[in-house]
């Protein structure tokens, strides 16, 4: 297949990573027989020019949707959705369907959708400084709904009483122009699992993400300093890896994810797992994002990490590839 990879400047901030990633991503993926190519779009217009060229069988993005925006994904209220007008054309594409994206953008809708279906998440609010917040429980976690990579979450996240709260929700509503996600706080061990595939080829692979204590602050939380500078490590579980993979299972059926996604999992007050996001385009940076780490835990060849890496990216375009019959 010969595939076409949609970036812009918001692709370090929506999907796997900035430009050298997605030459990372192209070059994998030619290697194993998938030769790529990159349209880095500014604009509606050279998207619309990319997808009309001619020389490709499928569109992997790193874009929900076209920005100029780099620093957060936001609502993408002005922007073109890159599915939608995928869809809208019949072309194929790697990743799940346009509303399945945008209720994985919206961390809000996620857990609406989660709870529904019968899957484990925390207590949740959608949240404006405006808001009667009378029924939130404390301690209670404070995030921006709909950014990714722990993007607004620092030791200020963690409230413990309204003031804290409101403090915290005026704070995301003024730098990322969207309402908070309040949680239930959740203090216990973090899983991320790995879902590539579909139907019967699809396989959850659970991993364990731990940092030295020494790097935290006052609360036990991933702050986005922590995140894509090499402190982060994944490990195999050694206790409840099948409960966090069948708890995987479950979100992607309930999300109706497909071909790669990457689902955060934590473990409440009482001990319970609960998902905590459902991320549809997970970081691909060689060595250091979570993805790439994990297949390289289950799937590690002698050949290294980068020959792993090229795996996996097969893997992702092939699954994709069989939903469409290519």
């Amino acid at each position: 297949m010969k595939v076409l990879l949609l970036t812009g400047p918001g692709g370090d901030a929506q999907g796997w990573g900035d430009l050298s990633v997605t030459r990372s991503v192209a070059d994998a993926a030619t290697a194993v027989g998938h030769p790529a190519r990159i349209a880095f779009v500014e604009t509606e217009a050279e998207f619309l020019a990319a997808i009309d060229a001619v020389g490709f069988d499928i569109v992997w993005s790193a874009l929900y949707y076209s920005t100029a925006n780099e620093k957060f994904i936001g609502r993408g209220e002005g922007g073109m959705w890159v599915a939608d007008v995928l869809d809208s054309r019949g072309i194929p594409y790697v990743g799940s369907n346009s509303q399945t994206m945008k209720d994985m953008i919206d961390k809000y809708q996620t857990h609406k959708t989660l709870a529904s279906r019968g899957v484990a998440v925390p207590a949740h609010y959608l949240v404006r400084a405006t808001d009667d917040v009378s029924m939130i429980r404390y301690p209670a976690f404070v995030k921006p709904m709909g950014e990714s990579r722990s993007v607004g979450i620092n030791d200020d996240s963690v409230a413990t009483n309204v003031d804290e709260l409101m403090r915290q929700v005026k704070w995301i509503e003024r730098e990322f122009r969207q309402a908070a996600l309040v949680e239930d706080f959740m203090p216990g061990d973090e899983f991320t699992t790995l879902v590539i595939g579909n139907g019967a080829t699809r396989e959850c692979l659970p991993g364990l993400v731990s940092v030295e204590a020494k790097h935290y602050g006052r609360h036990k939380v991933l702050r986005a300093d922590l995140r894509g500078v090499g402190l982060t490590r994944i490990s195999r579980p050694p206790a409840r890896a099948d409960e966090a993979r069948t708890l995987a299972e479950q979100a992607a059926d309930a999300m109706r994810c497909l071909d790669h996604v990457r689902i955060d999992i934590k473990t409440d007050a009482q001990g319970a797992l609960r998902i905590m996001e459902v991320n549809g385009i997970p970081g691909l940076k060689p060595h250091k994002s979570w993805a790439p780490q994990i297949y390289s835990l289950y799937y590690g060849s002698p050949e290294g990490e980068m020959a792993d890496y090229r795996q996996l990216i097969r893997r992702v375009i092939d699954s994709a590839g069989a939903r469409y019959g290519i």
